[in-house]
């Protein structure tokens, strides 16, 4: 993918025509940052801007800041940035449009993350609705709000002077503004006590300084009781702000904060299941966890047991509402420091155990599990187990909520360079035959390389041998993981992150294989472009009686002149507008590919999957003539940790020789993890702009994995994830090839929203068929 500036040169050139000479600079500068698709999305947010009419300075400011936006929050802030300057178009003047376009580089640079990021323009829509006057002034001592609030501090000022003066305007302005005392007390109150912004630095030097690498560290808000600090993604989330604890002040709190949590990472051999432990014993694994790896940076650095010591509470009578909480406590601090005891004599004994037997355990996360489990027996057998949410209570300020220590996704966490920033990250280009031959630096080049060349076409060796490199060395890409929730139905509660999606390819076929097929069924291809054609938009209907309409409905204003002449009140709607019609519909085919899709159709020669693949090309060939915006996409899981997401074609792809090829190499295997594909899908139609949204699945079978025994469990979730899709306004439905389906099917999607094939080879036809109905 490449992107020709030359055509959007003249539109920008012509809406701005100081552009002429810095463009190409500004192009450059963007270029440096930002990957194809970021370029485009960039020039297409410059065309955004000079579709709201709001002067040339808007259009000047966007494409001069939004590089620096970029380079500290990833280049997929762009799509949020230009959506909340639409939003607010018709609420402000392009002035105000245009003076927080400036300051958000600086925004940008305070909240280091693009969630934070997110909220901040989440944040200044609110406002704008709510006060529209508070938000010019309040731009104006942007920088000093950003330099002594975080992101809920500020929503919580914000919140305070929009209540306060929504009726007194000037009053509001001076709030705003931080001219009025109750703006500056307001801002005293919420101002929190050190800044994770200020001290990112010295942290990262901190962190590099003991263990010789880098780690990478993230912002979060903070802005609800009981946040704990974080590891995820290859990054470590710590809260965007912090206040003094146990006489220990911010600074050294984020240090130990970064201290514990990098132990964490370089002394875990591996990550473990919660599967067969409930919730207080994952509560006292975790806790001997804590003391294991803290062993083990104190080992190496011994002074940072006294910075462990002072955050380690030590709690009055009447603090706890359990008493067994007192001990819990106890047993913390003498995990942490050898010759301290809880004066329990079987905890004691425990504690014992693990100072002699943590040096040959330093790494291994079983040795944690084990000393876990026994502490929660101990426990147990007296019957003096808290709940877990009187377990959670315990308050050691500087540790995270273990959520590592029970992920078992594959991370190479010895890498200092594992997690990089977006705009750090490796860049893959389509190049010419020319170029790729004569220029590219390192033909051997790992997985791990800066920048990755792609060769649209093949190429031989010199040695043709009918083979190329990319048969003999090639392999499609995998994405970055997607995480998803999913719905434990025994505890009524979703599991966050269970899930993990990648996007992968399947191999290519022969896309004769797809013409071969839309030939031999000639006669069902007729019969569903009939059926489809119903459904083609015809011509321009008028609607009539508006009050903002485009022109004026004579008939309409001869009608109020009279009503007006004899006295009446006249109706205000007397214009119309001519709309086109248009369907306003995305819909995504999900195919369920799953291994049973490779048996043979009862009474045939072909499986399953043959039919799937027949029955896509059949609707994708008929589509096309009605113009709707569809995807076709598969899906298989090998467990929770590897569900597989292929996509054969996509929204905007055209029904070309590319997608015919992806789908005549469709091949089914592994399982069925439903719920996660849908949460999956439903992120790709959520992209999409059409009013109406469609999930079409195409499943043989009920949901099921191979690390599921329970076969309510992924049907439940499954069932949640379509009410999810639902509460998006995305409608699901369900095609069913199990004659037996009934028993479970209504309960996931509804007793309208699924149908069941009985007749297999029937179902090229039926698909098209439901899909006319469906989109009427």
């Amino acid at each position: 993918m490449s992107v020709d500036l030359n055509e959007y040169r003249d539109e920008l050139v012509r809406a701005a025509p100081e552009l002429a000479e810095t463009l190409d600079g500004l192009f450059h500068e963007a270029a440096r940052l930002m990957s194809p698709a970021g370029l485009k999305d960039y020039l297409d947010g410059a065309r955004a801007m000079i579709s709201l009419r709001k002067g040339p300075n808007l259009l000047v400011s966007y494409l001069d800041e939004m590089p620096l936006v970029v380079k500290e929050c990833g280049e997929d802030i762009i799509r949020d940035v230009v959506g909340a300057t639409l939003k607010l178009s018709s609420m402000v003047s392009g002035e105000i449009l245009t003076l927080m376009i400036s300051t958000l580089p600086g925004a940008a640079n305070r909240f280091g993350d693009a969630d934070l990021l997110r909220g901040y323009l989440q944040l200044l829509h609110r406002l704008a609705a709510r006060a529209p006057r508070g938000l010019r002034p309040m731009l104006g001592v942007l920088e000093e709000l950003l330099s002594k609030l975080t992101l809920s501090g500020l929503r919580r000022w914000v919140d305070f002077g929009a209540d306060a003066y929504r009726r007194d305007l000037p009053k509001q302005a001076d709030y705003f503004g931080l001219v009025s005392e109750d703006s500056r007390a307001v801002l005293k109150q919420e101002r929190r006590g050190t800044l994770f912004i200020d001290s990112q630095r010295r942290l990262n030097f901190y962190l590099r300084a003991f263990w010789g690498r880098d780690f990478f560290l993230r912002p979060s808000a903070a802005d609800h009781e009981g946040f704990r600090p974080f590891i995820e993604g290859g990054a470590m989330h710590l809260p965007d702000a912090v206040d003094e604890a146990h006489g220990v002040n911010g600074l050294d709190l984020y240090r130990a904060m970064a201290a514990h949590m990098a132990a964490h990472i370089t002394s875990s051999n591996k990550g473990l299941s919660q599967q067969a432990l409930n919730p207080a014993q994952i509560f006292f694994v975790g806790l001997i966890d804590d003391a294991r790896v803290e062993y083990s940076s104190i080992r190496q650095f011994p002074g940072l047991r006294s910075l462990f010591r002072s955050l380690m509470p030590v709690s009055p009578k009447g603090h706890y509402e359990h008493e067994t909480m007192y001990l819990v406590e106890a047993t913390a601090r003498a995990l942490l420091e050898p010759g301290v005891f809880t004066g329990d004599r079987a905890v004691d004994a425990l504690v014992e155990q693990f100072h002699l037997n943590v040096g040959a355990n330093e790494r291994e996360t079983m040795f944690s599990w084990g000393l876990g489990v026994e502490l929660y027996s101990i426990l147990a057998d007296r019957r003096a187990v808290p709940s877990l949410r009187i377990l959670e209570q315990l308050n050691i300020p500087y540790r995270d909520d273990n959520r590592f220590f029970w992920s078992l996704d594959a991370f190479d966490w010895s890498n200092s360079a594992a997690y990089q920033p977006d705009f750090q990250a490796q860049v893959r280009r389509n190049v010419g035959l020319m170029e790729f031959v004569n220029e590219v630096e390192v033909e051997t080049a790992g997985d791990d390389a800066q920048e990755v060349w792609v060769l649209s076409s093949e190429l031989f060796p010199y040695e043709d041998e009918g083979v190329s490199y990319n048969d003999m060395e090639g392999k499609e890409p995998v994405s970055d993981p997607f995480h998803y929730g999913e719905w434990d139905y025994k505890v009524q509660l979703t599991r966050p992150s269970w899930s993990t999606v990648y996007e992968r390819r399947q191999g290519r076929g022969n896309p004769e294989t797809i013409e071969k097929v839309l030939t031999a069924h000639k006669g069902v291809s007729h019969r569903i472009r009939q059926i489809v054609d119903r459904l083609r938009p015809q011509g321009i209907s008028r609607q009539r009686r508006l009050e903002d309409g485009d022109e004026l409905d004579i008939n309409a204003a001869v009608d109020a002149v009279v009503m007006s002449r004899i006295g009446l009140q006249p109706d205000p709607r007397i214009t119309m507008r001519n709309v086109l019609n248009r369907r306003d519909l995305s819909v995504l085919i999900l195919l369920d590919l799953s291994e049973s899709t490779n048996e043979l159709v009862r009474g045939s020669d072909r499986t399953v999957l043959d039919l799937t693949r027949d029955a896509c090309a059949l609707l994708a060939s008929a589509i096309n003539g009605i113009g709707d915006p569809y995807a076709i996409h598969g899906f298989a899981s090998d467990s929770r940790h590897d569900v597989q997401y292929y996509r054969f074609k996509d929204f905007e792809q055209r029904f070309d020789p590319d997608v015919k090829s992806r789908l005549a190499g469709m091949r089914g295997g592994l399982s069925t993890r439903m719920g996660a594909a849908m949460r999956h899908a439903a992120h790709h139609l959520s992209q999409r702009g059409e009013r109406h949204k469609l999930l079409l699945i195409v499943t043989d079978g009920e949901p099921s994995d191979i690390d599921e025994r329970d076969p309510q469990y992924l049907r439940m979730d499954a069932k949640q994830a379509a009410a999810e899709l639902q509460q998006k306004g995305i409608s699901s439905y369900c095609l069913t090839l199990d004659p037996e389906a009934d028993r479970y099917v209504e309960r996931i999607f509804g007793a309208s929203n699924y149908t069941i094939v009985n007749q297999v080879e029937r179902l090229p036809e039926k698909l098209s068929a439901l899909f006319a109905n469906l989109t009427k």
